[in-house]
């Protein structure tokens, strides 16, 4: 499997998951530290830290300890590549269900 496909694999195993969602969605409108972002989920620490380390394996966040404290910070360029492969396909869906749709209006008009 190549290298690209493995990490995009990554992001979205990452991304099926509400609480690493909600993570993300914290993270963007700053960064914070562990502390703050466990703070809103009913799980234990080593669970939440799990889901960092989800995050932070695929590129999703990055963090840097200053003394005790590790703060994390979103890394958007992971969800740059998910975003392009889903236009991607977007645009090959969009022109199946195009044609789709001529064909049964073609059909429909044959048929009166």
């Amino acid at each position: 499997m190549p290298n690209s496909t493995l990490a995009l694999d990554r992001v979205f195993y990452a991304l099926a998951d509400p609480t690493r969602r909600a993570v993300l969605e914290r993270l963007s409108k700053k960064p914070a530290p562990v502390s703050e972002l466990a703070a809103q989920f009913d799980m234990a620490l080593p669970s939440f830290m799990q889901h960092l380390t989800v995050l932070e394996d695929c590129g999703l966040a990055r963090s840097h300890k200053d003394g005790r404290v590790r703060t994390y910070h979103l890394e958007p360029r992971a969800l740059r590549a998910a975003e392009q492969w889903m236009t991607k396909h977007r645009a090959i869906w969009e022109t199946r269900l195009n044609q789709l749709d001529d064909y049964l209006t073609n059909m429909k008009e044959t048929n009166r």
